[in-house]
């Protein structure tokens, strides 16, 4: 599997957003070692999810794009087929172009297998925490939208809306997403990280109000 890493990582650095901090290389080694810490304690098949959480991103379309949604289906087809390029045990391409496929929030496609809950474990939680913050704002300024609200920077009366300021992005989904993780470990490894950002906008209040 060693040698199988070294390829994928070299793909991955072909295809990288390099002007997108919050989808870089080190995007996907955040997520497969996370993907490993859920296997383990998961008991899940790590010749399925360490390529699935290599190449869950190989087709890279902007947050923005209306072909969004096909993403995580095209970096499927593309998983197979650069696998099967290197020589990658055949008899795991279907669970792992499932695992790619079923990782996206925007696909809305149901994990059949226990990899692809930990793959899309696994690249749910690189958004929340300290990282989900940073991630968040890097997105924030490649699009151009505001922190906060200067009325109600925290939707205490408003409902959120992410498409104008950042921070209602934390309301309108990262915090949400704790909830769909799918694994116990991906779980106790959410509460976490949400309890990191709740302090964090506890901070960001007493700096702004």
């Amino acid at each position: 599997m060693i040698a199988f890493e070294k390829l994928f990582e070299e793909k991955i650095k072909s295809v990288e957003g390099v002007d997108d901090p919050a989808h870089d290389l080190l995007h996907f080694r955040r997520v497969v070692a996370t993907a490993k810490v859920l296997c383990e304690r998961e008991g899940g098949r790590f010749e399925v999810v360490i390529p699935a959480a290599w190449l869950h991103d190989l087709v890279i379309i902007p947050k923005n794009d209306p072909l969004r949604a096909q993403a995580s289906r095209l970096s499927g087809e593309a998983a197979v087929a650069f696998l099967r390029e290197v020589g990658y045990p055949e008899e795991h391409f279907a669970d792992i172009a499932h695992a790619v496929e079923a990782h996206s929030f925007s696909a809305n496609i149901e994990c059949r297998t226990l990899e692809a809950r930990i793959v899309q474990d696994a690249d749910r939680l690189d958004g929340l925490g300290a990282i989900g913050i940073a991630r968040c704002f890097a997105t924030a300024g490649l699009l151009k939208r505001s922190f906060y609200s200067a009325n109600d920077p925290f939707c205490t009366e408003r409902a959120p809306d992410d498409r104008e300021f950042t921070i209602d992005h934390f309301y309108a989904k990262l915090f949400k997403t704790a909830d769909t993780l799918k694994t116990a470990s991906g779980r106790t490894e959410g509460l976490r990280r949400v309890t990191v950002m709740k302090q964090y906008l506890q901070d960001l209040s007493s700096e702004i109000q």
